[in-house]
């Protein structure tokens, strides 16, 4: 009998808001499968040209950031972690969109964040592939891009509850940061039978900190490979690249959530590369790297990281 590892497309004919446990599988899965993904961007489609102003296009959506879901990983349980590698994401479309929104991004007046400030103007601009997809490029702009795909949502069910699309935490989920992308592995905790990972809100590339709240959104096509990491338990989203180990933490205040993320790499390294916690936290503080994913989402995600030539003594 063949082992060979099969490869298995997903494309969806609804598509989910939520991170829930009770949602059916679109897919079943095994570990070593090669699993393609067909993403729909955070906009639903609504927006094709720099015409398509929010408030008229998403005047109708009553949720935004529609995920792929439930993909059920044979073998996952409770108590496991979930590896996820990204091996690529292409292009479903020759563009990207980005806009802002009224009342969303990191500065300007929020529905959390009230002021008496009438919202920015809206204004939309569409980014075309271009240079065989290696670049992109807006006239309003002016300057070309490199294009940096990552998954801005990657998720775990989460234990019991439902919840939002839009939203990071310990399950993954609306992170917005640009390491969950080709090259790099994802680790998540398991909290139900089949880990049932969602995906979607792929970008074409983002800076740090997504600073008005949309990046360069696009549909696309990712190549996953799931294993399954029996009976080890992580409190927070892991990421391993070549260079370095990382972890997301999501939280409000942002420094709550570089405190998650810092503590979580302290932790990391006592439990797996032998370190002495204070030796660690002291390690930390001369070595680390962190940076904000999100500055704009329900919590926000900060990453911090830990370069990899520091972890052989």
């Amino acid at each position: 009998m063949s082992t060979e590892a099969r490869t298995i497309e997903v494309k969806p004919d609804s598509f989910s808001y939520f991170f829930s446990p009770y949602r059916e599988p679109t897919a079943k899965v095994k570990p070593g499968d090669r699993v393609v993904v067909h993403t729909e961007d955070a906009f639903e489609s609504r927006i094709q040209n720099k015409d398509d102003l929010p408030s008229k296009s998403l005047a109708t959506a009553k949720f935004l950031n529609p995920q792929t879901g439930p993909i059920f990983v044979e073998g996952a349980e409770p108590g496991d972690t979930l590896a996820v590698k990204i091996e690529s994401i292409e292009p479903t479309r020759d563009f990207a969109v980005s806009a802002l929104v009224p009342f969303f991004g990191g500065l300007t007046s929020t529905v959390a964040t009230r002021t008496l400030q009438e919202p920015l103007p809206e204004k939309v601009w569409i980014w075309k592939l271009s240079d065989d997809g290696k670049t992109l490029y807006n006239e309003d702009v002016g300057v070309e891009v490199e294009w940096e795909p990552f998954t801005g949502t990657l998720a775990v069910a989460p234990d019991l509850e439902a919840i939002s699309a839009l939203a990071p935490g310990p399950f993954g989920g609306n992170m917005d940061v640009p390491d969950v992308r080709p090259g790099n592995t994802v680790y998540l905790p398991v909290w139900n039978e089949g880990a049932l990972v969602y995906t979607g809100d792929c970008h074409a590339r983002q800076g740090q900190g997504e600073a008005c709240g949309v990046a360069l959104e696009i549909t696309a096509k990712v190549t996953f490979v799931f294993d399954v990491i029996k009976n080890k338990q992580i409190e927070w989203p892991r990421i391993e690249s070549d260079e370095r180990i990382m972890v997301v933490g999501s939280a409000k205040p942002m420094e709550d959530a570089a405190r998650i993320a810092n503590v979580e790499l302290i932790l990391w390294l006592e439990e797996e590369y032998g370190f002495d916690r204070l030796d660690a936290y002291q390690l930390v503080t001369q070595a680390g790297g962190l940076y904000v994913g999100n500055m704009v989402d329900t919590t926000y995600s900060l990453v911090a990281s830990m370069g990899k030539k520091y972890l052989r003594r």
